[in-house]
C-alpha cells in the first residue's frame, strides 16, 4: 500500500492542470490515476479545421503561473513552432493541437499514470483521517493506495434523453463519438442531429460538406428557441473570472438554480464561426440549383422513436413544436445526440459526500466537498460545480484559478497567487472604489 498526500482521479484538462502545477511543489507528494491508455480529449469531436472556444492563454497553467515550464507557448518552443505560431497570428487555436499539448504535458509528468481506474474511495477513519483509494489497473490488477486528500477531475459524460437511451449504437450515437461512426453517417441517405450547441453545428458543417454533393436528407431540430450564437462579449466574459464565481456561489441556492437556467449562451450555443459556415454551405449548395433536403428548426422536442414503416429507412423519429404544441414524424437512418454532458458520478463510498435536495455534491467556494459528517474535508472537485460556481465551471479559462486555489490548500501555504481584482464590473450590491491588489 503506498501513501500519498494527493491522490487525483481521473485526468482530463482540468486535473492534468493540476499535476502540472503541483510539479514544482516538491513538499507534496501525489500521483493521478485515469482510466483511459492515454491522455485524449474529446477524441470523437477532433474536426479538421475545428478550434478551442477560448483562447490559447486558458492552457492548462498559464493564467495561475505564466512562467511554468507545462505552459502552450513553451510546448510550441520545445516542439520548434514558436514562430510559425507567432507568423499563425491565431487567438484560437486548433483543437489537435491542444490535444497534442496536453498529451506532452501528461506524458511528461512522471505524477501521470494512464491505464489506471479508481474504483473506489472511502475514508480510513481513526484519528488521523485520510483516504482509501482503490485502483484496478490494465492488467486486472487491484492496488490500494491512501491519501490525505482526494482530488476528482472525473469529468462529464454524454446526456442521452430517455427516448433514445436503450437504441444507442453506430447508427443512434452521442456528438462524442461522431468520428467512430462518422462513415456511416455521411453515407447515408438520411440523418438526424438532436441539439444546437457547438458539437451539433460542428456535426451539421461536416455532413453538409460532405454528404450534401451524394444527396444526403438532413434534418436539425432542437428543443431550444434556435439556433442561437454563444455569447461571447468582452463584458459576457467577465462571468468567467474568479469574482463573478463568488458572487454567484454566495447567492442561496434556489436563486442560483433560477440565474443558470438563464445562462446558456454564456457556455452552450454556436460559435458565429460555425454558424456563418453552415450558412454559407447552405447559400454555396443552391447556386443554380434547388434547395437541398434540408430542414432544420428550434422548438422541437424529441418525443417518441420506432421503427420507420417507410422502407429504405431505419427510424421515424415524433417531435413535439413546444410552441404550438403540435406533434410530427419524420424519418431517418442516423440519429446523431448533441445534447450535451452531465456530470460523471464521483467514485466516493455512499453517505460519504453532503448532497443538496436534488442529490447534487455541496462544494464550498474553495472547491472543497462537503461531507455528510460535518467534518472538514479534504476532498475537492473539479467541474462538478457547475450548480454551485455557475457557468466557469466547465470553463478551461477557470481551470488554472481553481486549481491555483486548490493547490495553495494542498500545501498549506501560498504556492500562487490568487487574484482577485481581474474585471472592471461589479457584481451584486458596487462596493466602494477600491486598489487592484498588486501582490
Amino acid at each position: 500500500m503506498s501513501e500519498f498526500d494527493v491522490v487525483g482521479v481521473g485526468l482530463g484538462p482540468f486535473n492534468l492542470g493540476l499535476a502540472a502545477l503541483l510539479e514544482p511543489v516538491t513538499d507534496v507528494n501525489a500521483v493521478f490515476f485515469e482510466a483511459s491508455p492515454r491522455f485524449a480529449w474529446h477524441p470523437g469531436l477532433m474536426l479538421p479545421g475545428t478550434t478551442l472556444q477560448v483562447p490559447f492563454l486558458a492552457d492548462l497553467v498559464t493564467l495561475a503561473d505564466p512562467t511554468s515550464r507545462w505552459s502552450f507557448l513553451n510546448y510550441l518552443h520545445q516542439r520548434g513552432r514558436l514562430y510559425r505560431f507567432y507568423f499563425y497570428e491565431r487567438f484560437h487555436v486548433p483543437r489537435a493541437e491542444f490535444d497534442a499539448y496536453a498529451r506532452w504535458v501528461a506524458e511528461s509528468l512522471p505524477s501521470c499514470r494512464f491505464g489506471a481506474r479508481v474504483s473506489s474511495v472511502s475514508p480510513l477513519g481513526g484519528p488521523g483521517g485520510g483516504w482509501r483509494v482503490v485502483v484496478e489497473t490494465a492488467d486486472g490488477a487491484v492496488h490500494e493506495h491512501t491519501a490525505r486528500s482526494v482530488v476528482f477531475g472525473v469529468g462529464t459524460r454524454p446526456a442521452v434523453p430517455a427516448v433514445v437511451r436503450e437504441l444507442l449504437g453506430d447508427d443512434v450515437f452521442h456528438t462524442e463519438d461522431y468520428l467512430t461512426y462518422r462513415e456511416k453517417a455521411v453515407t447515408a441517405a438520411a440523418v438526424t442531429v438532436v441539439g444546437s450547441g457547438q458539437s451539433a453545428g460542428e456535426v451539421v458543417a461536416d455532413l453538409l460538406e460532405a454528404g450534401l454533393p451524394s444527396g444526403l436528407t438532413l434534418d436539425w431540430f432542437t428543443r431550444s428557441r434556435g439556433f442561437l450564437p454563444m455569447e461571447y462579449s468582452k463584458l459576457g466574459l467577465e462571468h468567467f473570472t474568479p469574482e463573478y464565481t463568488a458572487y454567484f456561489h454566495g447567492l442561496p441556492p434556489a436563486r442560483r438554480d433560477e440565474i443558470r437556467a438563464g445562462q446558456d449562451l454564456l457556455y452552450k450555443g454556436l460559435s458565429a464561426e460555425t454558424s456563418e459556415r453552415i450558412y454559407d454551405l447552405l447559400y454555396e449548395a443552391t447556386v443554380d440549383r434547388d434547395d437541398p433536403p434540408v430542414a432544420y428548426a428550434g422548438g422541437c422536442e424529441l418525443v417518441g422513436v420506432s421503427p420507420s414503416p417507410v422502407p429504405g429507412r431505419r427510424w421515424r423519429l415524433t417531435w413535439r413544436q413546444r410552441d404550438q404544441d403540435r406533434t410530427f414524424t419524420r424519418d431517418t437512418d442516423v440519429v446523431v445526440l448533441g445534447t450535451g454532458h452531465e456530470p460523471s458520478p464521483l467514485p466516493v463510498a455512499p453517505g460519504v459526500v453532503a448532497a443538496d435536495a436534488l442529490g447534487r455534491p455541496e462544494v464550498a467556494l474553495d472547491y472543497r466537498l462537503a461531507l455528510a459528517s460535518g467534518a472538514p474535508s479534504t476532498l475537492f472537485a473539479q467541474n462538478a460545480e457547475l450548480h454551485t460556481h455557475g457557468v466557469g465551471a466547465p470553463d478551461l479559462g477557470l481551470g488554472a484559478h481553481r486549481n491555483a486555489v486548490i493547490v495553495n490548500q494542498l500545501a498549506g501555504r501560498q504556492v500562487y497567487a490568487v487574484r482577485d481584482r481581474t474585471v472592471y464590473q461589479s457584481f451584486g450590491v458596487p462596493e466602494e472604489a477600491r486598489p487592484h491588489d498588486h501582490a
